[in-house]
């Protein structure tokens, strides 16, 4: 019989490999790394043989630093001594490297890598090194010393591990496992002589000496021990994370019953058989075993790595019994990403359930867009005429009243008269002050044109799309046009030529076809003097006063203007109208509020920076889920900032293009800085909330929870959206005055028309609308997760929560008490999703609700705008199909066999 060096176990004579480790007894090409550590270390006195005591003897002191106790072992990768650290007076393991191996640069370089890379995971399950030296050219590393014997020796001594010691154990080989993988480090080499168990009986990993950064391997894909390699590794791939759940898989396999499931004389049987053929099942060696244990254990073992677990976490979850995330919680810890990920319930629906949520999601999606035409402004402010219609209006205008040379560049949008909205709220409290506008006799909306000589570039070089005023009106020949919505002339500018050669008294302007084309009888208005500067230059000025057509208990002015006998400027001036003056006056509190958020949002900037830098050196920010939400939101951002964008052939043209570029990319950092700084918190404080998160972050998308809350999220949002319309409908039956959400925050009545102008434009604000609200959850989190860590109890921080979503937002202009309630309500709707459901139903939730209120909700498919409706169903309707193939598990295809006669 020989003796294998590594393990002391008998071997046939003639083998070349240990049945027991499978390390190299003499010859043979693949590398055995056994660091052998004490199968017992009780303080003895040494052998005398010279021998047994290594290099150096008992009482030698190294580097006056390190007095020598013994030699514990020796393996492939050198010797081990136990050795007192005289500096932090303590007990430590030092591991040299043979001579042999000293002189070969590659070896000695793996040995100082192993350091490197072991210093790098801190866990107790984890053997900790501590520091690397040089002794006359020989290196040796210092590490923690583990009082106890390795799994391998425990095992031929006692055969067996009892059930429930077993799956402690393995829990703890599977959360030191997965503490080495979220460093980005795989073992290569894990095997029971790699695994101590201490004086406590806790399971220490040990031996990251063939340890090598996943996806870095360099050439020592097939190092290891042959004994305990994945198929893969034994064809000559490279090793993985599934690589090292199969070494895990053969482990706890010997941990549960004592035998090695692939019994072999030599590595090639050995690697025939893992490839060809199946595992025994550990139900065939013990009568009665665990059935969990046995599917967990046989899953790791799986030839096609894709058919293993996908974490060691998930090994740990799978177990019977326990909970790891509760024992991380437990014990101080903030949980890894993926401990929240595999933590939780499994989210999946029965066909029931889901086909009911997809039945209540398309009847409030029916109720939605059968009242928004009392609660929503898009519906409630006729639109007859489409944009094409009104742009063909406004180029015949322009041809008619104000003629000139053809124009090189145009554009045109819908926009909101806030001015009005702002004065009827003010001066009518009743329930019929928006009766005006559902007859069409208030421009509470208009259309604007503008065309130019030039190309119209806009002023703001992080903005590729114009606007009413950018580019400002300063080329000469430069026209805007503002209509109502039924094609009216509301107003129109004309910038007048540089230079004019004509001599004389100018001619005088026929205004009356201003009038004809504005709706209005000239004959009924009366001359008065001008008060309202214009924009342009003119040389003579004109102003009428009289009541409008549509009401005539309606005041109503017109300016105009003219240069040289030519209109440049004629505009209907409503009593709602307000000077920029006066505007500038109102707007000083807004002035000095808003450089106060600035001021503390700087500071918020480098209090987050400095905690997400913290947290990243600690190891605890989530590098990867914060680099995938970062460059979601920017392709999101980006797109959508390149599908609204006003594109001309001009070379300047392309610097616009990439300084539009930059802002999001500002914004994605920032988001993926404040993601490393908080989410953390939530791990440790509320992790059960962000469960299908990580799992779509992590990109499991057929995972049935994320499903499952994408699906309650939709039905969330149109909540949402209900409670909105229910607030607006009591207030209008009660004559309070609602605020409108953008004067200048608050529920329900929304002016937005972004997505009017045309399809391209739509679907950049469908991703607008996705993306803001999506942020605005995540704020919602923070501002929860930050109550918690100032407040420390939950329900002190809850409340927190509450009232800073309630109160603060609560505009000033309106009734306190009844947009309190509708606040209230909002924000108990939102703590109630993320406290139930979790963080990615309320983040598509509010995504959904913001779509539901700002495009245009219609049953009329007759309407020019009902593919705004169809694109809202359309988004929907897709998250719902996705919600359901998720959630609900796919039936079985059982085989019929036919027999035939």
């Amino acid at each position: 019989m020989a003796v294998c060096p590594a393990c002391a176990s008998d071997a046939p004579l003639g083998s070349r490999f240990c049945p027991s480790c499978g390390g190299a007894i003499g010859g043979g090409s693949v590398v055995a790394t056994q660091t052998s550590f004490p199968r017992s270390v009780e303080p003895r006195p040494p052998t005398p043989s010279p021998s047994d005591q290594g290099r150096f003897l008992p009482g030698t002191v190294l580097l006056e630093r390190y007095r020598i106790y013994g030699l514990l072992g020796r393996g492939g990768m050198g010797e081990v001594y136990r050795a007192d650290d005289l500096r932090l007076g303590q007990t430590v393991a030092l591991k040299f490297l043979p001579r042999s191996v000293e002189r070969d640069d590659e070896r000695r370089a793996r040995f100082l890598a192993e350091v490197r890379i072991a210093r790098q995971i801190s866990h107790t399950n984890v053997c900790r090194v501590y520091d690397v030296a040089d002794l006359d050219g020989r290196h040796f590393i210092s590490m923690e010393f583990v009082d106890g014997e390795d799994l391998a020796a425990l095992l031929r001594r006692i055969g067996r591990l009892p059930r429930d010691k077993a799956i402690q154990i393995a829990r703890q080989l599977c959360a030191g496992l997965a503490a080495a993988h979220d460093q980005g480090i795989l073992h290569r080499d894990l095997k029971p002589a790699n695994v101590m168990i201490d004086g406590r009986g806790r399971a220490r990993i040990t031996d990251f000496g063939l340890a090598e950064l996943a996806g870095a391997a360099d050439g020592y894909e097939n190092a290891g021990t042959p004994a305990y390699m994945a198929p893969e590794q034994l064809a000559g791939g490279p090793s993985s994370i599934k690589s090292d759940l199969y070494a895990l898989g053969l482990v706890l396999y010997e941990l549960f019953t004592g035998r090695h499931p692939f019994p072999a004389s030599d590595p090639r049987e050995l690697a025939r058989l893992k490839q060809h053929s199946q595992p025994t099942t550990p139900s065939s060696h013990i009568e009665g075993f665990d059935p969990a244990v046995e599917r967990v254990i046989l899953r790791c073992l799986k030839k096609d790595p894709r058919e293993r677990p996908a974490s060691a976490l998930a090994v740990a979850a799978a177990l019977p019994g326990g909970d790891p995330l509760a024992a991380a919680l437990a014990a101080g810890e903030t949980p890894s990403p993926e401990l929240v990920a595999e933590s939780g319930q499994a989210g999946e629906l029965s066909p029931t359930t889901a086909w009911t949520c997809v039945s209540a999601l398309a009847i409030g999606l029916l109720l939605v867009a059968l009242v928004s035409g009392r609660t929503q402004m898009i519906r409630m402010v006729p639109l007859p005429k489409s944009p094409e219609i009104l742009t063909e209006r406004a180029r015949t205008l322009v041809q008619t009243l104000s003629p000139g040379d053809p124009p090189l560049d145009a554009t045109f949008d819908f926009g909101s008269d806030y001015a009005y909205f702002d004065y009827a709220v003010r001066h009518d409290a009743s329930p019929r002050r928006w009766d005006r506008l559902r007859s069409g006799k208030s421009p509470a909306f208009v259309f604007w044109y503008r065309q130019s000589p030039k190309h119209l570039l806009p002023f703001n070089r992080f903005w590729l799309d114009t606007t009413f005023i950018d580019p400002p009106a300063s080329v000469p020949g430069m026209t805007t046009v503002v209509l109502d919505p039924r094609g009216r002339l509301e107003r129109l500018e004309r910038v007048p030529a540089e230079r004019d050669d004509a001599t004389g008294a100018a001619p005088e302007v026929d205004w009356s076809a201003f009038f004809r084309e504005a709706g209005l009888d000239a004959g009924a208005f009366r001359a008065v003097d001008p008060q309202w500067t214009p924009s342009v230059y003119a040389d003579r000025r004109v102003a009428w006063e009289g009541t409008s057509a549509d009401d005539p208990g309606e005041p109503i002015r017109v300016e105009a203007a003219s240069n040289r006998g030519r209109p440049v400027f004629f505009r209907i001036i409503h009593p709602w109208k307000r000077s920029a003056d006066a505007i500038e006056a109102s707007s000083s509190l807004s002035d000095a509020s808003m450089a106060a958020f600035g001021v503390m949002s700087v500071g918020m900037l480098l209090g987050g920076a400095l905690l997400a830098r913290r947290n990243v050196r600690l190891g605890k920010g989530d590098r990867k889920g914060a680099t995938r939400l970062a460059a979601s939101l920017l392709v999101a951002c980006w797109l959508g900032v390149l599908l609204v964008g006003h594109y001309v052939a001009s070379l300047a043209m392309v610097s616009r293009v990439v300084a539009s570029l930059g802002f999001p990319l500002i914004l994605a950092t920032l988001v993926g800085v404040f993601y490393l700084a908080l989410e953390p918190y939530v791990r440790r404080f509320w992790p059960e909330m962000i469960v299908s998160w990580v799992r779509l972050l992590g990109g499991r998308l057929r995972d049935p929870l994320v499903g499952r809350d994408a699906l309650f999220g939709l039905l969330v949002g149109v909540a949402m959206r209900l409670v909105d319309q229910v607030y607006q409908i009591a207030c209008a039956r009660l004559g309070v005055a609602e605020p409108l959400i953008d004067l200048p925050a608050g529920p329900p009545l929304d002016a937005q028309l972004n997505g009017l102008r045309g399809p391209r434009e739509a679907l950049a604000s469908a991703i607008g609308f996705i993306v803001v609200p999506l942020l605005l959850s995540f704020a919602t989190l923070m501002l929860l997760t930050l109550s918690r860590v100032v407040l420390r109890r939950p329900w002190l921080a809850t409340a927190a929560c509450f009232f800073l979503l309630t109160v603060p937002g609560i505009p000033y202009e309106t009734e306190f008490v009844p947009v309190l309630v509708w606040s209230a309500l909002t924000a108990a709707l939102a703590l109630a999703v993320l406290f139930r459901i979790g963080f990615l139903a309320l983040a598509v939730g509010t995504s959904f609700h913001i779509l539901l209120l700002s495009l245009p909700m219609t049953t009329d498919p007759s309407a020019w705008y009902a593919g705004r409706t169809l694109l809202v169903v359309v988004i929907g309707g897709a998250v719902a199909a996705y919600g359901v193939r998720a959630a609900v598990p796919r039936r079985a295809v059982v085989p019929i066999e036919v027999v035939a006669d």
